[in-house]
């Protein structure tokens, strides 16, 4: 799609002809509304523009619409109504003139107020100042001066205008700058044809001298032919030129006064020029730099820009990274205590008035590990902790520490919750569950634990500074490890104080009655059986195997998600968070019961207390290494 190309032409009468040329026809029409507003808008001045002839002519490009319009200049408005208004004023003089000086001292005491500064001009007064630019009587007097003879020689010509040519109306070369004879060798041969060495680009017209001075007034770009360059600069970009058309009437020559069009250095490179070979007076050479400049900076916005992304990949990383970080610091010690000490805090012992707390221990560990490779040892601990950790997030328990097969929870530290005893509980029998899924690498059956449970205060704080730990201190500690080490196989133990935190909550206890408790003297002890209100797959955080799937289905819930769907006293649920943690949601919520069979079956496999007695190895020493303050 070419642009249409104009050209004007004033005939002896004074009138006005405007030719359209255009590769689409049918568009001639929307050119008069186009004129006549330039000419109000910049010209303050009405016209009219009928067409007088409508032909195609061939061009260089194919065949073109040639419209021509005549352009007739109407009077101006505002100077019809001038005139009238001065007929006004002579017949009524005397009224006229006191309005007049009214009107000129309004004038006057509007522009008084006016700052001396002159207002910045808007970019369309820039534009129409620079059209209109020399009307008046000042340009119309002008009349310059021109000499007897030339004052300049015909090499100091050549040299000062390295690039030009002159060319009669036969297209003749006549004569050629100095730098484009270097550049087009052929030119240095007389009487040449320039239509052989070059090709109008722009306007796009026939090469002849007919349709040069039909554009006289535009700009030309030539074009060097490659074929009729030397062979060694044939695989070399094409050299073109651009400048101005000037009609010679007295010598019937037609001269062209160019300059090379580059716009980098390395254009000019390409072309092997140097920028001496461009005239100093040729704004080219000042082009050229800008453009290099401009270019130097666009380079550094892109580097600035690729280092930009560079650095938020980076900052992405590093971000991903960081989270990685928190995410293991946090696995290992409470998060608010984490971000204490990140923050270069010291962080104070906190007395908590009521926890629940719970060790756990394989049985036979000892005979296991001294029949097993340590690799078989490492695995069995290694798929038994992961599923106790699974459960901490179900039920949101705190996990304190592991050492060898002993395994500490709490239950109300670091954050305390009413329902401490509940969730410890709740996680303790998802212990045992668990424990069953894991098979001894010595017999093949599934490995028994020993549970222990006691509630009541401690003391929480963070010691030491090289891999700090937090830990717990208290007489009650104490007492859960002696729950853990009195326990029998397969069984939770519980003191008397948990008992009464789990009393009348809904889980089955069995009194197992007085023993001897090392360090404690007689205590009466407890058995926890089961929850009463949820079932196993609640209590191990399952959802594939409920049968109310829809309640599953309503929270968002897929199945490979491990949630907690136990209700604890205070309707508190733990639900899955974006980022895989678990909150608290203290909506409503309805009790689960179980089938009645379910809890008659459950007492049925109770044995008595003797019964299920077995020989426990010593384990008074086991929680050595815990922090218990006695």
């Amino acid at each position: 799609m070419n642009a249409p190309s104009f050209r004007v032409e004033k005939r002896t009468d004074g009138t006005m002809l405007l030719h359209y040329y255009s590769d689409r026809r049918g568009l001639c029409h929307i050119v008069p509304g186009i004129i006549e507003a330039v000419a109000r808008d910049f010209f303050n001045m009405d016209m009219t523009m009928e067409i007088l002839n409508k032909s195609e002519e061939e061009e260089r490009t194919g065949k073109k619409e040639h419209v021509v319009f005549l352009i007739v200049q109407k009077h101006c408005r505002r100077e019809n109504k001038t005139r009238s208004k001065m007929s006004q004023i002579g017949e009524n003089s005397q009224q006229d003139q006191e309005k007049v000086e009214q009107a000129f001292q309004r004038m006057k005491e509007k522009y008084s107020t006016l700052s001396v500064y002159p207002a910045k001009k808007s970019h369309w007064d820039i534009v129409r100042s620079v059209v209109i630019f020399g009307k008046g009587n000042l340009q119309n007097l002008f009349e310059p001066v021109y000499p007897e003879r030339l004052w300049i020689e015909e090499k100091t010509f050549c040299n000062a205008f390295p690039f030009h040519i002159v060319f009669d109306a036969t297209l003749r070369v006549k004569q050629a700058g100095v730098n484009i004879q270097k550049y087009v060798p052929g030119l240095q041969t007389l009487d040449i044809r320039v239509d052989d060495y070059f090709t109008i680009t722009h306007p796009q017209v026939t090469f002849n001298i007919l349709s040069i001075c039909k554009f006289i007034n535009s700009q030309f770009v030539l074009k060097t032919r490659r074929e009729m360059m030397p062979e060694a600069w044939k695989n070399q970009p094409a050299l073109k030129l651009r400048g101005q058309m000037i009609w010679m009437e007295s010598l019937q020559c037609m001269i062209y006064l160019c300059s090379p069009k580059l716009r980098s250095l390395q254009e000019l490179e390409e072309r092997n020029m140097h920028i001496s070979d461009i005239a100093r007076h040729d704004t080219t050479r000042d082009l050229i730099l800008l453009n290099q400049q401009r270019l130097a900076e666009i380079e550094l916005s892109n580097q600035l820009e690729r280092k930009k992304e560079e650095l938020r990949i980076l900052s992405k990383h590093l971000a991903i990274e960081k989270k990685k970080t928190e995410t293991l610091l946090y696995a290992m010690l409470p998060e608010h205590i984490a971000n204490q000490l990140k923050e270069g805090k010291k962080v104070a012992a906190g007395e908590f008035e009521t926890c629940t707390i719970l060790f756990s221990d394989v049985v036979t560990f000892t005979n296991i590990c001294a029949a097993c490779e340590p690799i078989q040892i490492v695995n069995m601990l290694n798929s038994m902790y992961s599923k106790f950790d699974r459960l901490t997030n179900v039920h949101d328990v705190y996990k304190v520490e592991t050492i060898g097969d002993a395994y500490m929870v709490v239950g109300g530290v670091p954050v305390p919750v009413e329902n401490h005893a509940q969730r410890v509980a709740n996680f303790a029998l998802g212990m045992r569950i668990s424990a069953r899924e894991v098979m001894n690498p010595v017999t093949g059956d599934p490995i028994q634990i020993r549970v222990g449970i006691h509630t009541g205060p401690v003391l929480a704080g963070v010691v030491g500074d090289k891999m700090p730990r937090y830990c717990l201190f208290g007489d009650t500690v104490n007492t859960a490890s002696r729950m853990e080490s009195h326990g029998l196989p397969d069984k939770v133990h519980l003191s008397p104080a948990a008992y009464s935190a789990l009393e009348n909550h809904g889980f089955e206890i069995v009194k197992r009655g007085e023993i001897e408790v090392k360090g404690k003297g007689k205590m009466t002890t407890y058995f926890l059986i089961q929850n009463l209100q949820v079932t196993e797959n609640e209590i191990m955080g399952r959802t594939e195997n409920l049968e109310n799937k829809k309640e599953a289905n309503a929270l968002g819930i897929q199945d490979s998600q491990t949630v907690v769907v136990g209700k604890y006293e205070d309707s508190q649920h733990l639900l899955p968070n974006a980022d895989g943690t678990y909150a608290h949601d203290r909506s409503s919520s309805e009790e689960i019961g179980v089938q009645g069979e379910d809890t008659k079956e459950r007492s049925d496999e109770q044995q008595s207390p003797d019964e299920t007695k077995t020989n426990r190895l010593g384990h008074d020493n086991t929680h050595s290494n815990f922090c218990i303050l006695l």
